[in-house]
């Protein structure tokens, strides 16, 4: 490959508004198969782009962890694997789609909601912490003797600690890294 039929990082990276960093990290993930070098430097010709193209369509827009993107987009996988790969990312975005309508349904409600506070007396706002939170595990109870119940309750799920996403993992990588490393070029 020559440098007139490829072009470099920089402008590959460009082409699909990433950062040369992403690109790397790809790279580094096997999203991405390292491409032919000249002078040191990365090459990047029709296919190496394409391939770019797609992993960017997998990791940015369909949201594909990236060991599972790495098996879409490397080229070294069967037909079969990287179809399974995909067919699993469609189950996963379908159960996120049906959170996400319900989660604007609510908003929703509560935009237009006629009481005058939410919290201490909307009807619907009831129905949904019983539907959608863990509180439903006591349905039938009042909302003072469910806290009880829950707080003394043995054998169930450990509390949720909503700061923990803002906490540092270290070696591990989620699937929301595939895009959350810096994607715009500059």
């Amino acid at each position: 490959m020559t440098r007139r039929s490829a072009v470099l990082i920089g402008e590959a990276a460009a082409l699909y508004g990433l950062a040369p960093s992403t690109v790397r990290w790809w790279e580094q993930q096997g999203v991405l198969n390292p491409p032919a070098r000249h002078g040191g430097k990365r090459l990047y010709g029709d296919a190496e782009l394409r391939r770019l193209g797609l992993a960017y369509l997998c990791c940015v827009v369909g949201r594909m962890p990236l060991d599972q993107a790495a098996v879409v987009t490397s080229g070294k996988a069967a037909r079969d694997d990287w179809q399974e790969a995909i067919d699993a990312q469609l189950v996963r975005l379908e159960r996120t789609i049906e959170e996400l309508e319900a989660a604007r349904g609510y908003l929703r409600h509560a935009l237009n909601c006629t009481s005058d506070d939410i919290a201490g007396s909307c009807s619907i706002m009831d129905a949904e912490l019983t539907a959608r939170t863990p509180r439903g595990r006591f349905p039938d109870a009042d909302i003072v003797t469910a806290a009880r119940t829950a707080r003394g309750s043995a054998g169930g799920e450990p509390p949720r600690d909503e700061h923990a996403a803002a906490r540092p993992r270290s070696g591990v990588v989620s699937s929301a890294e595939c895009s959350s490393r810096p994607t715009a070029a500059g």
